[in-house]
C-alpha cells in the first residue's frame, strides 16, 4: 500500500505522545502555598522540629495540606496564601531565631506523579513571582583592599632594596604615603617604583612620596568585580537548588537578580548576600603570652580569636585565600568530625606546595572573614557590613601538602556542609550592598499566565476555524496535529533540566504553533493540486507530502538558524523565546509531517473512497 507506515512509526508516535502527555500533566495541579523551615549557622531540622511544628498548627486552627522533611529542611504545604502568612508568623514566633521560616511556592500534584519524576515547567520571575534585588559592589572596599596589598608588597620591596623609609600608611584618602629622609632616598624610591609599579600613580611631595591606583587599573578592577560577582552569585544560587534565577549586570557598579518563587526577601537576602573567604595563615609563636594579653605585638602580626575566644597572633602575610579553591565537600574523618575536603587550583596548589615544605613544624591557621549587616545606614542609605573573623582551626605542619587537604575543626556535619557549598560555589569579590528590593507576588505572574495562556487559546480558536473552513477533515487532522504538538511542548519543557518558561518563551511557543499550521498548509494545497491534476487519492496524499517536505524543511531549518543566533546573541528574554522556539521547531516538525500523516494512513489506508474531505 501507498499510505501505510510500518508499525514501529505507529509506535514511536504514540509513545512520544504518552510520555510528553504524561510530563506535562504537572502542570495542570499548579503550585500550593508553602513554608519552609531551615536550620540557620549550621543547625538543621529534626523529627522534633516537626512534631514542634505540628502541635503548633493545631494549638492555633491551623490547616495545612501537607508536612514534609527533607535533608534537614521542613515543608509545610497550605491551601492559600492568607493561612500561609499567619502560619509563617506564628511558626517564626514558635520556633526562634535558632532557624530560618521561609515563604515559598511548591509543585501540588499527586504522589504517583512523584515517583516518575514529573514536575511542571520551571516558571521564570514574570510568571512565578518573587523576590528581585538591585546590587551595589562596593567597589571602595575593593580599592582599600587593594591599597593595603600595595602597601604590604611596596614594604618588602623597599626593604629588599636597601631603601631606608621613615612610615608607610594609608591616609584618609585612601592614597598610601611613603615618607623619606631626604631627596636623594625619595629619588632612587621614585626610579625604582615607576620602572616595576605600572599601575601606580606616584606623586613626590615634601620628602613623600603619595601613591594611588591609576584610573584604568581602578575601572579593570571594578570590571573584573563585576564579572567575577556575577559569575560567583550564579553559581551560588544554582548551588541551592534555585536554577531558575537570572543574575545580570545593570549599569557599571550594579547588579540585579530575579529569584523566582521565593516571596521571603529575608530568605533570600542570605541566600545570596553572605561574604565569607577563607585565608590562611602562620602562627606566630615566639610572642609572650603576657604581651599578647596587653596587646604588644610585632608589627608584622596581630591578634585573632578562635571561635571560643581564645587569643592566637598570626602573621598579617596570607599564604592562600579561597580565591584559589576550585572544590570542596563536607565529610566525616576517620574520628568520626565533621570535616571539609578542598581542591586548590594549580597556583594555590603550588603555592601550599613550596610554603608547607618549608615549614615544616610549625602551625598554620584558618581564618574564616564574613561581613555581615549590622542593621545600620550609612549616608548613601547603605548597610554598613560589619567584618566578623573568627579561627576555625589550627594544624601542625608535618610534611608538604599539595593542592588537596582538609579542614577540621567545624562544629557539626551541617555546619561543615554549608562551609564547603559557600567555598564551593565561590567568594565574592568584595562586598555587596542590597540598594533595593522587590516582591512581585504569584497573583501577578498568575495574570501573566493567564493571558499568555489566552494568546494560545486565541490562536488555536483562530487556526481551527480557518483550518475546518479551508480543508474540512484534513483541518481536523491538523489541529489534532496542532495539540499533539502543543502537548509534546510542555512535555519536553517540563523533562528538560534548565529551561525555565517566561512570557517570552509562551511567545516562542505561539510562533511555533503558527509555524506548525503553515506546514499543514502546504501539505494540504499539495494534495489538492495533485487531485486536481487527476492522480488517484492514494497517489494524492503520498506525492503532496512528498512535495510539501523540501519547503517545510527549508522554512524550518532558516527559522531554526535565526533561533540559535538570537539564543547565543540575546539576554535572557531573548533567549527564552529562542529556545522555545527550537523545541517548538523540533516538534512541530515531528507533529506536521509524521503526525499528520499517521493519522491520514490510519483513516485512509483501508477504505475505498473516490473523495477527500479537502
Amino acid at each position: 500500500m501507498l499510505n501505510r507506515y510500518p508499525r514501529w512509526k505507529y509506535i514511536v508516535l504514540f509513545t512520544v505522545t504518552f510520555i510528553s502527555l504524561l510530563y506535562a500533566l504537572p502542570n495542570l495541579y499548579g503550585e500550593d502555598p508553602a513554608i519552609q523551615i531551615t536550620g540557620k549557622k549550621g543547625s538543621f531540622a529534626d523529627q522534633q522540629s516537626v512534631d514542634l511544628i505540628k502541635n503548633t498548627m493545631n494549638d492555633h486552627s491551623i490547616k495545612y495540606k501537607l508536612i514534609s522533611m527533607k535533608n534537614g529542611v521542613v515543608t509545610v504545604c497550605f491551601d492559600n496564601i492568607d493561612i500561609q502568612l499567619l502560619a509563617k508568623d506564628i511558626i517564626t514566633k514558635r520556633l526562634g531565631e535558632k532557624y530560618i521560616t521561609a515563604l515559598n511556592l511548591v509543585p501540588s500534584m499527586p504522589r504517583w506523579l512523584n515517583w516518575i519524576s514529573a514536575r511542571p515547567m520551571k516558571l521564570g520571575f514574570d510568571l512565578r513571582g518573587g523576590v528581585q534585588f538591585l546590587i551595589e559592589l562596593d567597589i571602595n572596599n575593593l580599592i582599600k583592599k587593594n591599597q593595603n596589598h600595595t602597601i604590604n608588597n611596596l614594604r618588602d620591596d623597599l626593604r629588599k632594596h636597601n631603601m631606608p623609609y621613615n612610615t608607610i600608611y594609608m591616609n584618609k584618602s585612601s592614597k598610601t604615603e611613603i615618607n623619606f629622609k631626604n631627596f636623594h632616598d625619595v629619588s632612587n624610591a621614585l626610579v625604582y617604583l615607576r620602572s616595576h609599579y605600572n599601575n601606580l600613580l606616584l606623586k613626590n611631595s615634601n620628602n613623600t612620596i603619595i601613591v594611588s591606583l591609576t584610573p584604568s587599573y581602578i575601572n579593570k578592577l571594578r570590571e573584573n568585580a563585576i564579572q567575577q560577582n556575577i559569575y560567583i552569585l550564579r553559581n551560588r544560587i544554582n548551588q541551592i537548588g534555585i536554577s531558575e534565577s537570572s543574575v545580570q549586570r545593570q549599569g557599571a557598579e550594579y547588579i540585579i537578580i530575579n529569584i523566582p518563587g521565593i516571596q521571603d526577601t529575608a530568605h533570600a537576602k542570605e541566600l545570596i548576600g553572605t561574604t565569607a573567604t577563607l585565608e590562611l595563615r602562620l602562627v606566630n609563636t615566639n610572642i609572650n603570652p603576657i604581651l599578647v594579653s596587653k596587646d604588644i605585638i610585632p608589627f608584622d602580626s596581630e591578634i585573632k580569636y578562635m571561635s571560643d575566644g581564645k587569643p592566637v597572633v598570626l602573621h598579617k602575610d596570607t599564604i592562600l585565600t579561597g580565591d584559589h579553591i576550585t572544590h570542596s565537600n563536607s565529610s566525616i574523618d576517620e574520628y568520626g568530625n565533621p570535616e571539609v575536603n578542598i581542591t586548590l587550583d594549580s597556583v594555590g596548589g603550588d603555592i601550599m606546595s613550596l610554603f608547607t615544605k618549608h615549614n615544616i613544624g610549625k602551625f598554620i591557621a584558618t581564618l574564616f572573614i564574613e561581613y555581615k549587616d549590622s542593621g545600620l545606614k550609612d549616608s548613601k542609605g547603605h548597610s554598613i557590613l560589619l567584618k566578623n573573623e573568627a579561627i576555625i582551626n589550627i594544624a601542625n605542619i608535618k610534611s608538604m601538602v599539595g593542592s588537596k587537604f582538609s579542614i577540621s575543626g567545624i562544629k557539626n556535619l551541617n555546619a561543615a556542609r554549608q562551609l564547603s557549598i559557600l567555598l564551593r560555589a565561590g567568594t565574592l569579590v568584595t562586598p555587596i550592598h542590597i540598594i533595593e528590593e522587590r516582591i512581585v507576588g504569584p497573583s501577578m505572574g498568575q495574570q501573566n499566565i493567564i493571558k499568555g495562556f489566552q494568546a494560545c487559546l486565541c490562536g488555536l480558536i483562530a487556526c481551527t476555524i480557518f483550518m475546518l473552513l479551508c480543508y474540512k477533515i484534513f483541518g481536523i487532522i491538523s489541529i489534532c496535529a496542532l495539540l499533539i504538538n502543543l502537548i509534546i511542548i510542555i512535555g519536553v519543557t517540563s523533562i528538560l533540566p534548565g529551561i525555565t518558561l517566561t512570557m517570552s518563551g509562551i511567545a516562542g511557543i505561539v510562533l511555533t504553533l503558527a509555524v506548525s499550521i503553515d506546514a499543514n498548509i502546504l501539505i494540504n494545497e499539495r494534495i489538492k493540486e495533485e487531485l486536481y491534476i487527476g492522480y488517484s487519492i492514494q497517489q494524492a496524499i503520498r506525492r503532496g507530502y512528498q512535495k510539501a517536505l523540501p519547503s517545510i524543511i527549508d522554512s524550518n531549518i532558516t527559522t531554526l538558524i535565526k533561533a540559535v543566533i538570537l539564543y547565543s546573541l540575546g539576554t535572557s528574554s531573548i533567549k527564552g523565546f529562542a529556545i522555545m522556539t527550537i523545541i517548538g521547531i523540533m516538534t512541530s516538525m515531528f507533529t506536521a509531517v509524521i503526525g499528520t500523516r499517521t493519522i491520514i494512513n490510519l483513516i485512509y489506508v483501508n477504505r475505498e473512497t473516490n473523495r477527500l474531505s479537502i
